[in-house]
């Protein structure tokens, strides 16, 4: 392999040919972990029994349990779970399985996002809605969950940046995202330039989370114009 400019520069071109999957894996999932994630913040904030058991359960599942092995369950044991119930789902697209699995994921973790962040919006700003004829789900998405997303960002960036490091993962079930695209030119050069390849590999992912980074802080400082600290 070819250690030169030319060589780190056809690296690059390499990787970042699948880039643009790598990224729709972490759009789509961070789509689906953000509703799930709310849901399940509601269930928990509301405390309704049957249903906060079942999230209870969810959350310490999801957490307790390695994400390569849900990725695996998902891929390898949802499909033999439904052929029982004659549903078959073996011709479906590798990437909806670990977008399922990817989702169900990361929302465990958003959700206490989203909870610790309602939380923090306090009960008052709840009773002031109310006394201005306010429902509880006009109150909800009009005057916390605004408030609410603004405190959650941080948080939200870092969960994104763990989501978009999860996505190498995808090359185990043959997904050939950008990780997947290192192994194929690892085995086609017999292991030869391990060093560059994950060189690249590395300034690639680097490069990506300061760009989600940048724009979570930009995110941050467009909302926080103009607004008063819940501190005061």
């Amino acid at each position: 392999m070819n250690s030169g400019f030319a060589g780190w520069l056809d690296l690059f071109v390499k990787v970042l040919e699948k880039l643009p999957l790598t990224l729709l894996m972490l759009g789509l999932s961070l789509f689906f972990s953000i509703i799930l994630g709310l849901v399940i913040a509601v269930i928990r904030i509301q405390k309704k029994p049957m249903l906060y058991q079942l999230a209870t359960f969810y959350l310490s599942f999801t957490r307790c349990t390695p994400l390569l092995v849900q990725l695996f369950l998902v891929y390898f044991g949802l499909p033999q779970l439904l052929l029982a119930f004659h549903i078959d789902i073996n011709s479906w697209d590798r990437l909806v399985f670990l977008v399922m699995a990817f989702s169900f994921h990361t929302a465990a973790y958003l959700s206490e996002v989203f909870r610790s962040a309602y939380l923090a919006v306090g009960e008052d700003q709840l009773e002031a809605a109310y006394s201005v004829g306010m429902s509880y789900s006009q109150a909800l998405t009009r005057i916390v969950l605004p408030q609410a997303f603004v405190i959650s960002l941080p948080n939200l960036g870092n969960n994104i940046i763990e989501l978009l490091k999860d996505t190498s993962l995808a090359f185990t079930i043959g997904i050939i995202d950008i990780m997947g695209q290192v192994r194929i030119i690892l085995g086609n050069n017999h292991g030869m330039g391990m060093f560059q390849i994950y060189v690249v590999i590395s300034l690639v992912y680097w490069g990506t989370c300061i760009l989600i980074e940048s724009v979570i802080g930009f995110m941050e400082k467009l909302f926080k114009k103009g607004r008063v600290s819940l501190s005061e």
